[in-house]
């Protein structure tokens, strides 16, 4: 027999970016059935990382405090990067705070990184979605068929267990179902770039006896780089689990169990007898759809873009896709945003997956074999030059991959159909380094206000008209007339803070749901134009007498 639901969104793919998704969605009121095809979450850690951003996201949907609550290292555990020629062997140098984990405010974001593995995120963003009245989540269910008209979609799906048959219709769906992504393959969409140019092993085991290795310097990552055996580890807990990762050449066969032993016990520098809990073996990709989006139906996370695990982009780059289409499909159900806003998902996302693509493949043209030195493990003066040679490489190279808040925080949505330009060029890429910008397109700067809140906290679900100097808040008024006649959420906030207007450039800023900034300036001339073309309703803005330069606006200030 074969049943039958309704539901406004199908989200097909039950991992951080569809939970993510489902939680966006839920969180605004919009009808989402989650569905997987597994019962069971895997255990491999995959990402460990849970960077800035995705915990600013996190403690938008108040859940912050839970993934830190649910990490097993402690809360000043130090996130470094130490990298030794064995893990019980020689230090050759160390990168500290790795992803900007470290505890404690500061102006740049809301939230600091979490080291936590990618199977305990998915169990804190499970739960919470359960608890969304909007949300149902559905596992054991693999996806058929799906077909599309004007007026929705439909799926057809099959229980895994007992072969019961369920008929989804839906006014949109999307494919977060991973990398062999079935959503991708009902669409007709390829992916082009270079598949599968290298494989690695990921294990991860049981051995008490690394519990030593803590005495010496405490990291969630080692890099043991030395000629047997050049590898990546790291603790799961702060007990007995841990991780080991390394290459092994493209089409190789897989080592067998005691091959894997004598690998750690070289990468170890020592026989600890650890007990192997899961082989994952996976290949590095560097890859892009060739569009997000057939008629009603998207695609998300890895279904969209694949690249080497290194520089914690990943599952994070995901969970930002799950917000940027999240808020959009809301507003198109909602009736406040137009196709417009649903195209522009592919514009602004795709730019930044190509940026993060070039990045970890950069990142994985160094690995631990490169960094070998003749003498490494030596003792005395050709020793310790050796070790001071690769600690220089390794500083020239590899603090791209763990400082990396320049694209993480500086990735941007300039030129986007849905942001209104003003003249300004927008702020150069940059990898390590991070300076805020306001410029229409970027992450609306963040501040500790000195009440102690973070100024994204007055930011509310919808729109948000930041009023950076109280002498101008008169002009939020015809704007929140507008809203309200388009029926567009709008919170006006003023903080007050007399840091505000140099570091907006402007006493006006726009922004977005997913705290970007659409729009600044000093004035606005035509209310419900800007609101028009920010929600994807009005196409050419130049028309509506809306868009100014920064350099005018800042003419008649100083005039």
């Amino acid at each position: 027999m074969e049943r039958t639901l309704r539901t406004e969104v199908l989200v097909i793919g039950g991992g951080p970016v569809g939970l993510a998704l489902a939680t966006e969605l839920g969180t605004r009121g919009i009808r989402t059935l989650l569905v997987e095809r597994n019962l069971r979450h895997a255990r491999q850690p995959r990402a460990k990382t849970t960077n800035v951003r995705s915990m600013e996201h996190m403690r938008r949907w108040g859940l912050a405090g839970r993934i830190r609550a649910a990490s097993p290292l402690p809360p000043d555990y130090p996130t470094d990067i130490i990298f030794k020629t064995r893990l019980f062997g020689r230090e050759i140098t160390t990168i500290r705070n790795a992803f900007y984990g470290a505890p404690g405010a500061n102006d740049l974001y809301s939230e600091h990184a979490q080291w936590i593995p990618q199977y305990t995120v998915e169990g804190v963003l499970r739960d919470h979605a359960a608890t969304l009245p909007d949300v149902t989540l559905r596992f054991g269910l693999v996806l058929e068929s799906l077909d599309q008209s004007t007026e929705g979609v439909t799926a057809e799906l099959a229980d895994t267990e007992t072969g019961e048959r369920l008929r989804v219709h839906a006014d949109y769906a999307v494919g977060a179902d991973g990398s062999r992504s079935t959503v991708r393959g009902a669409l007709g969409i390829r992916m082009q770039g270079s598949h599968a140019f290298a494989q690695n092993i990921n294990l991860v085991i049981r051995a008490p006896a690394l519990r030593e290795v803590f005495a010496e310097g405490r990291s969630i990552m080692y890099w043991l780089v030395n000629p047997e055996s050049a590898a990546i580890a790291g603790p799961m807990d702060t007990g007995d689990t841990w991780y080991f990762g390394f290459p092994i050449p493209k089409d190789a066969p897989a080592p067998t169990e005691p091959e894997l032993q004598a690998l750690m016990a070289a990468a170890f520098g020592r026989d600890v007898s650890p007990e192997i809990l899961t082989i994952d073996t996976w290949a590095a990709h560097s890859l892009l759809a060739d569009r997000y989006r057939a008629g009603r139906v998207f695609l998300a996370g890895d279904a969209c873009h694949l690249h080497p695990p290194f520089g914690g982009y990943g599952m994070n780059l995901g969970i930002a896709d799950g917000v940027d289409l999240g808020w959009k499909i809301a507003a198109r159900l909602r009736g406040w945003g137009g196709e417009a806003l649903l195209d522009s998902y592919e514009a602004e996302r795709r730019p930044v997956h190509a940026r993060v693509i070039e990045e970890a493949v950069a990142n994985y043209a160094v690995l631990a074999p490169d960094l070998l030195r003749d003498g490494l493990e030596e003792e005395g003066a050709r020793g310790t030059e050796a070790r001071a040679e690769a600690a220089a490489l390794i500083l020239e190279h590899k603090p791209r991959e763990f400082r990396t808040l320049g694209v993480v925080l500086g990735s941007h949505y300039s030129g986007s159909p849905v942001v209104v330009p003003d003249g300004s060029a927008p702020p150069a890429a940059q990898v390590s380094d991070y300076l805020p910008s306001a410029h229409p397109g970027c992450l609306a700067p963040h501040l500790w206000l000195a009440d102690g809140r973070s100024l994204y906290d007055l930011f509310g679900p919808g729109f948000t008209l930041l009023v950076t100097d109280p002498a101008a808040e008169a002009a939020a008024d015809p704007l929140r007339r507008a809203a309200t006649r388009l029926g567009i959420p709008l919170t006006v906030a003023s903080p007050g803070d007399a840091r505000l207007p140099a570091l907006y450039e402007a006493p006006l800023a726009l922004v977005r749901p997913d705290q970007y900034v659409a729009w600044r300036g000093s004035r606005i001339p035509d209310p419900e134009a800007l609101l028009r073309t920010v929600c994807g309703l009005a196409t050419n803005i130049q028309e509506t007498g809306v868009q100014e330069s920064r350099a005018n606006e800042f003419l008649e200030e100083r005039t």
